[in-house]
């Protein structure tokens, strides 16, 4: 009797009408009063309310969300979120593996549903990520996620969208240039290039040979790379390393690269510009390597890239990155005040992450026949101070927004009487 009663408390509307809120579409539109209906998994239409006749009857449940903003759901690229329980406990982490070349190891079976950091990453909007091997020359291949079910099979939305390669890095100046230090800096740094391309050559060779009597499984996990089907995304960060890598991809005839990190991109713009390559901007909350350099670079590069028509979107390498997912829309916010409008610095954590990782035709934007995976936010999703997701959806599915935080916020404000 309790498993019926639980059964009917959870009751799901499969044909909803979201009407009367301010929709932020993800492709730079804005629409007034708009009607935005779901049916099951989809999204069956987007408009205005203004001059429109519905029979409202017609839905499970229509939401007047007068006040209220609609946006497309938050994408969350380049993140080790989902693999790891405790960063600091070797033995929770399963991001990274033994060796330098692993391209067939895959983070699809090793996200983790259950993860404590996913629902507090849920309650700011973000309800995508990408799960991305670390370390090696070659990590392995990430796999893109919803934020929601009951095991990876349930949540993952591409499997296998890609392979991560650490490109090496041109050993830094010193003093003495002609030092032993310096001297096996660069040796090494050769070894790694040479390495490198023995090992895509080698690849190659194997994805056109017609009979396989033996496979290797390092180089069948290259295949869907070089025929296009998934991208070679490429960590680099310096403007010398940054040409290498990708006159090192035109050589190797990769056909989808993106530019990973990549911290000194709006020094070549023209370059990446004219091999087509999106980037993935590390950190904007960050300060510049050298002392020299103007302390709030870090802000400007989204709009420095934007004004060179490169494609781009944010994302959040580095320390913590996990836990820091749940800011990626304030980092977007950041942007605004560096040259970028609402709505491009809107696009660069929807639509054009969408774009790069190749799933633009299910998710990033709020258009017909596209998943239906919203949010609804009382305030600026954008703005740390006014953000407040009360409503999202991810495939058509209502989805709880509270975690461990809004827990004890509630538990403690009862507590003091605080109102």
């Amino acid at each position: 009797m309790l498993f019926v009663q639980i059964c009917f408390a959870q009751k799901t509307y499969t044909h909803i009408a979201l009407i009367n809120a301010t929709a932020h579409l993800g492709n730079g539109k804005v629409i007034e009063n708009s009607i935005v209906t779901i049916n099951k998994d989809k999204i069956e239409m987007v408009g205005s309310v203004k001059g429109l006749k519905l029979n409202y009857r017609s839905y499970d449940t229509v939401i007047d969300l007068q006040d209220k903003h609609i946006y497309p759901a938050i994408i969350n690229p380049n993140n080790v979120l989902g693999l790891h329980d405790a960063e600091a406990v070797r033995a929770t982490r399963d991001f990274a593996d033994v060796g330098h070349i692993n391209p067939h190891l895959r983070t699809l079976i090793a996200y983790n549903t259950d993860n404590a950091i996913v629902p507090t990453i849920k309650t700011n909007g973000v309800l995508y990520t990408q799960c991305t091997p670390r370390e090696g020359l070659i990590s392995g291949s990430s796999s893109i996620f919803a934020l929601e079910g009951w095991n990876w099979e349930d949540a993952v939305l591409k499997a296998d969208d890609g392979i991560h390669l650490n490109f090496p890095k041109i050993p830094g100046r010193r003093n003495d240039t002609e030092s032993e230090g310096s001297l096996n800096a660069t040796k090494k740094y050769q070894e790694e290039l040479n390495y490198l391309s023995k090992f895509f050559n080698d690849a190659q060779s194997y994805c056109k040979t017609d009979v396989i009597t033996e496979k290797n499984i390092r180089f069948e996990a290259m295949r869907a790379v070089f025929k296009g089907t998934a991208n070679l995304y490429v960590h680099v960060e310096r403007a010398k390393d940054i040409l290498i890598a990708m006159n090192f991809c035109t050589k190797q005839n990769i056909k989808k690269t993106v530019l990973v990190g990549a911290k000194e991109s709006y020094k070549v713009t023209k370059e990446i510009r004219k091999n087509n390559f999106p980037v993935m901007i590390n950190r904007v909350h960050d300060l510049p390597d050298r002392n020299d350099e103007n302390v709030e670079l870090s802000y400007n590069i989204p709009n420095l890239l934007l004004k060179d028509s490169v494609l781009f979107c944010l994302q959040l390498e580095g320390d913590m990155e996990a836990a820091q997912s749940r800011n990626l829309p304030f980092t977007a916010g950041t942007t605004v005040a560096y040259g970028l409008t609402k709505e491009q610095a809107l696009q660069s954590i929807t639509l054009n992450a969408a774009k790069i990782l190749g799933v633009d035709a299910q998710i990033g934007s709020i258009e017909e026949g596209k998943i239906a995976s919203l949010v609804v936010s009382s305030g600026d999703i954008l703005d740390m101070k006014t953000n407040n997701v009360t409503l999202a959806y991810i495939a058509g599915k209502p989805i709880n927004l509270s975690n461990k935080q809004t827990e004890l916020y509630l538990k403690y404000k009862a507590k003091y009487g605080i109102k």
